[in-house]
């Protein structure tokens, strides 16, 4: 499949929430997502690690304590016992008793809400390809068909691979924090659907460059409107926002 074709069947808001909407409600909670939807969000980007029994849950860090009343590695936990953890009174007392949702829960949420996604997989050190496959089972087994398919992320490229390897269908974006020298054999490798960047540092030669192979152009994390202006006239196609009811402005 050519880069134009796979831009074609990827259709990308302006705007997309990080980790839900980050600054509005606790991170990669349901919660955050329904507040995603109350700001008339499209699409919400959020984390996905496994847990030590092999569940995709929602969740950035490696460790538990700076989201949660939890402490150690996430991957030492099995479900049960990280679903007994409180996930939201870390970020407000209207949170409190919020918990760490499983990757089939998000999905279910999404679906109400409307919402599209772009799922980051983060996986431990060696769980590459295992993390790839678990997230790419709970989508085959449970993302409504009818809907437009999420964009997987990553910036463990292997994982990319793996899925890119057993399911060609589904779109990948290649996540990098600064432009990588292998990036563009990465891209083809993987058949990526999108280039993920961050966007701290890129000035216009930078985005020039990253969209020469005619994907779409994904940059987080920007929160300040002057600057997505900048972006989106420079070429940028989609911004990853903790803000993004601020942005939407400047889409």
């Amino acid at each position: 499949m050519g880069a134009a074709m796979r831009q074609r069947s990827l259709h990308l808001p302006k705007v997309i929430g990080h980790r839900g909407a980050g600054r509005h409600a606790p991170e990669n909670t349901l919660a955050a997502f329904r507040m995603a939807a109350r700001l008339g969000l499209h699409w919400v980007e959020f984390d996905v690690r496994l847990s030590s029994d092999g569940i995709p849950v929602l969740f950035h860090d490696r460790t538990l304590q700076r989201t949660t009343n939890g402490r150690g590695a996430l991957a030492d936990r099995d479900y049960a016992s990280l679903r007994r953890l409180d996930a939201g009174g870390w970020f407000g007392p209207a949170f409190r008793g919020e918990r760490i949702p499983s990757l089939k829960e998000a999905i279910r949420t999404l679906d109400k809400l409307g919402l599209g996604a772009n799922i980051e997989i983060k996986p431990e050190e060696g769980r590459a390809a295992e993390t790839g496959r678990a997230v790419l089972a709970i989508l085959r087994n449970h993302w409504p068909v009818e809907k437009p398919r999420p964009l997987i992320s990553s910036f463990d490229w292997s994982a990319l691979a793996t899925i890119a390897a057993e399911a060609p269908g589904w779109p990948l974006g290649l996540l990098m924090t600064r432009p990588h020298r292998d990036w563009q054999a990465w891209a083809s490798r993987v058949r990526a659907a999108a280039i993920h960047c961050g966007a701290r540092g890129l000035d216009r030669r930078g985005v020039v460059a990253l969209k020469r192979p005619g994907l779409p152009l994904v940059l987080y994390t920007v929160n300040g409107t002057g600057r997505a202006r900048q972006l989106f006239a420079w070429g940028a196609d989609s911004l990853i926002s903790d803000v993004p009811d601020r942005l939407s402005a400047a889409a």
